[in-house]
């Protein structure tokens, strides 16, 4: 397992000060990486820049040909890189062998997608003049990309930066580096040429400031909390960078009264606790119509728990590990603060954190309020509060009623209600009868607070590349 930084094609950083990674499954020390800063960042951007005129030179096909290396290389070592997720994560070997999958599926998309970057020509204004409209790389591309996805999150922006003809730099999260050292020791496997892609650990402040100020980085891509987020358009101003930000959420599920209860119960259960709820669009307000409520929450409740917390390596273990003590603190202070104000705690309910290790129990709060911490900010975990409504326009308005707009879902087997509702939701993402609805093929992204731009689909490679038109004047 490398344990260094990547640049301009050479692992290095063996001399910098280490900041150890531990398992938050087990407490225990799994490692130490460089801490890298402004000097590396800079070596990085260099590194980046110089390669980036023979890059996006290379034909489509080169470039896809590359992409679908890394994809081979990435399944034919899919446990080895499950097995390192759920070292430093903490999330179950199910969850992180799912994400390897996932991940690599983006590789797999983008290798097409490289071949696919269109123009198009539009009609003269006389007989002897053309335009042509061209598709080019954006250049230096940036990504910062948080713990809870550490595979899923690097793939969806390295793969259409590089089928672009970008070249990327890399700043996975601290909690979570070997999985990204993993991915780049594939690329450089794969043959991908010295300097496309590089990866740097150490201080976010430090080596953001770099990607920041350097002209030659033309686009960040962040994955991260809408804080930070708004710092980055801040700091992108004096520049007009180009930035994708994939920022909080505050998932709404609705189920309305003609749902079919067996999809909306199994949907649900995967929406709320996959991830042990440490995901960006897991479900964190659960709105169930009057006349399904008792027997949804009942159901819900009973599958709830059912399942289990522990360590992720015990495949009888359905979630994983609380990142750490912050966010186990999280889960436990909003469930509290729930009780208090009226919720009835239906299963779970309970953690333990000891030895650095943190658990909490799959959870569920009936009779949940708009007053209650865990209606109003995003939980984090799995904790899963359930409120009732009556009507349909009341629904989603509770729904709607948030600066958030990344994911939300809908249960109902009523064509009209389902329609209705998927375009009222003011969200990116809305799943119909669907826990899960990520995949590489569809354009995944959010509205409001929740940043913009898309990662998936066919829409996924267009934040990586320019779009510049050509005017012909043909005649004499």
């Amino acid at each position: 397992m490398k344990d260094l930084l990547y640049i301009d094609g050479m692992w290095t950083g063996s001399s910098l000060e280490k900041t150890a990674v531990t398992n938050p499954g087990s407490g225990e020390t799994i490692g130490h990486i460089p801490k890298g800063g402004s000097a590396e960042a800079r070596q990085a951007v260099d590194a980046a820049s110089s390669a980036l005129n023979e890059w996006k030179n290379k034909t489509a096909q080169e470039r896809a040909g590359y992409l679908r290396e890394v994809f081979r290389l990435m399944n034919e070592r899919s446990e080895e890189i499950a097995e390192i997720m759920t070292k430093e994560n903490g999330k179950t070997i199910t969850d992180s062998r799912q994400e390897t999958a996932y991940a690599a599926s983006f590789l797999d998309w983008f290798a097409d997608e490289a071949k696919r970057v269109y123009g198009r020509t539009i009609p003269g204004k006389h007989s002897e003049h053309r335009i042509e409209v061209m598709k080019q790389p954006v250049g230096v591309v940036a990504a910062i990309t948080p713990w809870n996805f550490p595979a899923a999150m690097i793939t969806r922006k390295l793969a259409p930066a590089l089928a672009a003809g970008c070249t990327f730099i890399i700043k996975p999260a601290t909690a979570t580096p070997f999985t990204a050292m993993k991915i780049i020791e594939l690329c450089e496997e794969a043959g991908i040429p010295k300097g496309v892609v590089n990866l740097l650990t150490g201080s976010a402040s430090d080596i953001t400031k770099v990607f920041m100020n350097d002209s030659r980085v033309r686009k960040v891509s962040f994955t991260g909390s809408t804080e930070v987020g708004k710092k980055l358009i801040e700091q992108s101003a004096h520049q007009v960078k180009k930035l994708s930000l994939e920022l909080g959420g505050h998932a709404p599920l609705l189920v309305f009264n003609d749902a079919d209860l067996d999809t909306a119960v199994r949907e649900a259960l995967r929406a709320k606790f996959r991830n042990g709820g440490q995901s960006c669009i897991a479900a964190n307000r659960l709105y169930v119509q009057s006349g399904v409520y008792a027997e949804f929450v009942e159901r819900f409740s009973e599958a709830a728990g059912k399942m289990s917390a522990g360590n992720g390596f015990e495949e009888k273990h359905d979630i994983g590990a609380v990142i750490d003590q912050d966010g186990y603190d999280k889960v436990k202070l909003h469930v509290e603060d729930a009780e208090q104000k009226g919720g009835t705690i239906t299963a779970g309910g309970n953690g333990t954190d000891e030895n650095g290790a943190f658990f909490y129990q799959p959870t569920v709060i009936k009779d949940a309020s708009e007053d209650m911490l865990i209606m109003q900010e995003e939980t984090f975990g799995p904790a899963a509060p359930i409120q009732k409504f009556e009507t349909f326009d009341e629904g989603i308005k509770l729904a709607n009623d948030t600066v958030y707009g990344l994911a939300s879902y809908i249960f109902t087997d009523n064509v009209k209600t389902g329609t209705k509702a998927a375009e009222a939701l003011d969200f990116g993402v809305v799943g119909w009868n669907e826990g899960v609805p990520s995949t590489a093929q569809a354009p995944f992204g959010g509205m409001k607070e929740s940043g913009f731009g898309r990662e998936g689909g066919a829409e996924g490679i267009e934040d990586f590349l320019e779009v510049k038109y050509v005017a012909k004047n043909i005649g004499g």
